[in-house]
């Protein structure tokens, strides 16, 4: 209890010390009156002096006879003021509390009492009432965050506000503050359950635009009697109607073998969630036909609109036809994500396409001045030769020829060596970066051949130095591409770049000879790639094989090419004897790269071999090299190992594929792969 004399030696502050200070100022101003008037007038002054000392010792006696009671009104509306604002946020209809930095509640509301039904002076942890709300919640750096919890049947957000205590305390100068840093927490609980199920309603009545093509609708007409074709057609058509409209979606038939569909985003999420369950489904429709209908669909997402959605589909839909065909490809925005794929593209009878592609290339290349052919880079023998060809295609037509090398390994050196002595073309024929920087320019043809990827080519440099772009590859193509190509031929049922410049050779020029260095080379890429004609052999195939032994490909100079030194043999030797089997299905091990100078291309080699072995489906195989683990994967037909393959941030193809990790021991690889094969097992997508 304070006494009178302690009152009276409270003091104003604030906004009611400056009003006193005023009042002080004025009595000045009166005492400087006084002076004039009594320079003036000295009776009159005197008068004015008397009430002015009258005046003053008013001021002062009401100054401390009122100054407690002031004082003393302002403590009392003070402590109703506050009172006031305590009821205020107690009754507040928004659940709040206050809690300490160990998350014991300090404070709560009667609105946060009757959602945690608890009374208003619980003092547990947070955590203890609300589980959702642990210490990792209450970060030490943050001052403030939203968190949405679900409590009970409601969804909430609970905004986090940081108090500094100390901040408090120097505002309030009730106290010294010692060393260090307290605070406190207020927490609010904004419910936000309507507004989050309007927000997932609209998310999924939100309209998708996708199209649905047949892959090889000709060739499976073809495949079943005439009489027996329409009925095939009207099946198909009918397994593709009713999945749509089970997803509550809409089919519309553009032409006898394309659809336009519309679905919400609801019905998408379904076919998500089931992968494109009807990929498969159509696939089991059998009358007669030797040959099973596969489709593709292509589909657009949150493109900014119903046209915006519609392209993007457009553009889903090529992705899905150039990488072979039979699947599904959702393009959000400027992500693509795949499903399906399991089946190889067959290859076509017709080389229609070749031929055109053919007359595309040499109107090209008869446009401009100089032609540059880059590969891969780690160019292999299939890049190489397909180079070599392009190369070939440039002469005949009297361009000037360069072939584009990073460094040249072992694999290539005998072939590379045997060009450059054959003195058949001019001395710079096999041109470093550096070179071929300098002499691109916008009259260049730019030719990439076996990659189609920006970031997998020898020198990418070149692609930014002229407008005049080919891309020639046999690989699937992901979603990373060479934008803005002049000509771009992608053959994913293709066994090789190889087979591919082979059949457009054919085409290109009814004179064109090529040298035997060149035949055996391209001869060599073909291959290698199809594993001496046991991987992904067509017809095409064998019929450019005949075409390079016409122009003076020899089986046995090729074959004594491949021939191996004893480290290199025991390091592919060494790599299956220590194979793992995981899951029971796929083959795993390292590849040793000391001493071997292409030690990716042993790895490889070792992973063609763990095929065959019974029951291995896929094959993997990783090698530590120059500060990468290259990982080569391989299969036969039952498993797709590209998409597993980008999953790693590689690619390839459907049977071969392969990818690059930097930053990760081999050991860190492995248990990498192992958890997204058998991620992808779960998921259905391998």
């Amino acid at each position: 209890m304070k006494t009178k004399k302690e009152k009276l030696q409270m003091k104003y502050s604030g906004h009611v010390m400056r009003h006193w200070y005023w009042c002080v100022v004025m009595t000045l101003l009166l005492c400087v009156l006084t002076g004039m008037v009594l320079y003036v007038n000295t009776l009159a002054g005197c008068l004015v002096a008397g009430f002015t000392v009258v005046f003053y010792l008013a001021m002062i006696g009401l100054e401390l006879y009122y100054r407690p009671k002031v004082l003393q009104e302002l403590l009392d509306f003070t402590g109703r003021y506050r009172q006031i604002e305590r009821e205020m946020l107690k009754g507040m209809a928004i659940p709040y509390g206050i809690i300490q930095q160990d998350g014991k509640l300090l404070w709560m509301n009667e609105a946060m009492a009757l959602m945690t039904g608890k009374p208003e002076d619980c003092h547990k942890n947070i955590s203890s009432l609300i589980p959702q709300l642990s210490a990792d919640s209450f970060s030490v750096e943050e001052e403030e965050k939203d968190v949405e919890i679900e409590y009970g049947d409601r969804r909430y957000r609970v905004k986090i506000k940081k108090i500094f205590l100390n901040e408090l305390l120097e505002e309030a100068q009730a106290a010294n503050i010692v060393a260090g840093e307290g605070w406190i927490m207020a927490l609010h609980f904004f419910d936000v359950t309507e507004l989050s199920l309007y927000v997932q309603e609209n998310y999924e009545e939100r309209p998708v635009v996708g199209l649905l093509y047949m892959d090889n609708y000709d060739e499976a007409m073809e495949s079943v009697e005439d009489v027996r074709s329409s009925m095939l057609e009207a099946l198909v058509d009918r397994r593709i109607t009713k999945y749509v409209t089970s997803m509550d979606g809409l089919i519309k038939k553009l032409e006898k073998d394309k659809y336009l569909l519309v679905v919400n985003q609801k019905g998408l999420d379904q076919m998500i969630q089931d992968r494109f369950s009807v990929l498969e489904d159509v696939k089991t429709v059998n009358i007669g036909n030797s040959i099973s209908v596969t489709i593709s669909i292509g589909v657009g997402v949150d493109s900014g609109g119903y046209c915006q959605d519609y392209e993007a589909a457009r553009g889903a839909m090529e992705m899905a036809l150039a990488r072979g065909g039979d699947q599904a490809v959702v393009k959000d925005q400027n992500k693509m994500t795949f499903y399906g794929g399991k089946t190889q593209r067959q290859e076509k009878n017709t080389r229609v396409r070749a031929r055109v592609k053919a007359q595309a290339l040499r109107e090209l290349i008869s446009s401009r001045e100089r032609v540059i052919v880059m590969g891969h880079k780690n160019t292999d023998i299939d890049s190489l030769g397909a180079s070599v060809g392009v190369c070939r295609a440039a002469l005949q037509a009297g361009k000037h020829a360069h072939i584009c090398l990073g460094e040249i390994n072992s694999g290539i050196r005998p072939w590379v060596n045997a060009l450059q002595a054959s003195g058949d073309y001019e001395d710079n024929y096999i041109l470093t970066h550096d070179q071929a920087i300098e002499l691109t320019n916008q009259n260049t043809v730019v030719v990439v051949v076996d990659t189609n990827r920006p970031s997998m080519a020898e020198c990418s440099e070149l692609l930014d130095r002229t407008k005049t772009i080919v891309v020639m590859d046999h690989h699937r193509q992901s979603e990373e591409k060479i934008e803005n190509a002049a000509l771009s031929y992608i053959e994913p049922s293709a066994s090789s770049a190889c087979e591919m410049i082979a059949e457009i050779l054919q085409y290109y020029d009814d004179d064109v000879k090529l040298k035997v260095n060149e035949a055996d080379c391209i001869y060599a890429g073909i291959i290698v790639d199809t594993n001496n004609f046991v991987a992904k052999t067509g017809m095409r195939t064998f019929e450019a094989a005949a075409f390079l032994r016409r122009h003076g490909a020899d089986v046995t100079r090729v074959r004594k090419s491949f021939r191996e030194d004893m480290d290199t043999y025991k390091a592919k030797a060494e790599a299956v004897r220590h194979a793992e089997a995981f899951m029971g299905r796929y083959a795993i091990s390292v590849c040793p790269s000391h001493g071997l100078e292409n030690a990716t291309v042993v790895g490889a080699q070792a992973a063609n071999e763990l095929l065959n072995i019974i029951g291995v489906k896929a094959s993997f195989v990783l090698t530590d090299y120059k500060n990468k683990i290259y990982i080569s994967a391989r299969a036969i037909d039952e498993v797709n190992v590209q998409i597993i393959m980008e999953r790693l941030g590689g690619g390839g193809h459907m049977t071969i594929a392969g990818a690059q990790l930097e930053g990760v021991t081999v050991d860190e690889a492995k248990e990498r792969l192992k958890q997204i094969l058998t991620q992808m097992t779960e998921e259905g997508a391998i």
